[in-house]
């Protein structure tokens, strides 16, 4: 009886981390689709996007549940333990993104919807490969169990917050030397706050993969703190911005 329910219970965290797997990668469709569509005028991916913001939202009720029955029907302990409560927490962060990602695709169709040209901008490009990238890395670092991969999501979203800062002082430019620009300016800072956002959960959830497999919760602690610790490091007892 031990031996089945250990099998059983390996088995169902195996299900567990899958299912977050495949949950991400619909999420991290969603952030490339949505801003593809502001590329290409291509409202059939804002319909995409939405329709899979409803999958990512069964993912998250779906993989939840799994896990309470898990916790309530074993005493998983260690890794697995921290497996299931980082996931748990992770869970939040990913269907947020998935949120988010929907937030563009809206902001999207109204501004196709409008007509008006948008003003360019480099940073939203350089935003959405950087976000798009944290996500596949964080989803890669969780598969592999690789402290070291996630604490470079940690230190990547300083990357983000960066190209965030100066995509707004690029879009309110544009609107002091061209009123006509404000409207579709104002979208595309919408539009910019979500991927900003999306990288903060990506980090938060790259900080979860550090605790699953260090047992180290690095949240506020710091960048180089967090990749201390994902070296396993002793910490020094500093507090970094």
């Amino acid at each position: 009886m031990p031996d089945h329910t250990n099998k059983q219970f390996d088995n169902d965290l195996e299900f567990v981390r899958s299912q977050f797997l495949i949950m991400g990668g619909v999420v991290e469709a969603m952030v490339n689709e949505a801003v593809e569509a502001l590329a290409t005028s291509d409202l059939a991916l804002v319909d995409r996007v939405r329709e899979r913001e409803k999958e990512v939202n069964r993912s998250e009720v779906e993989i939840d549940e799994r896990i309470s029955l898990l916790l309530a029907r074993h005493q998983p302990t260690a890794i697995d333990l921290r497996t299931l409560l980082a996931v748990s927490k992770m869970l939040t962060d990913m269907e947020r993104s998935g949120d988010e990602a929907e937030k563009i695709a809206i902001a999207v169709r109204r501004m196709q919807e409008s007509g008006q040209p948008n003003p360019p901008l480099v940073e939203l490009r350089h935003m959405t490969d950087k976000v798009a990238s944290m996500l596949r890395q964080m989803l890669d670092a969780f598969a592999r169990l690789d402290p070291i991969q996630a604490a470079v999501v940690v230190r990547s979203d300083k990357e983000v917050d960066r190209e965030w800062k100066a995509a707004l002082r690029n879009l309110i430019t544009y609107m002091m030397e061209d009123p006509r620009t404000i409207s579709h300016a104002i979208d595309l800072i919408f539009i910019c706050r979500a991927l900003e956002r999306i990288g903060d959960h990506a980090k938060n959830m790259a900080e979860r993969v550090i605790y699953m497999v260090r047992g180290t919760d690095v949240r506020h602690t710091g960048v180089k703190n967090a990749e201390r610790q994902a070296r396993g490091e002793e910490d020094e007892g500093e507090f970094e911005a």
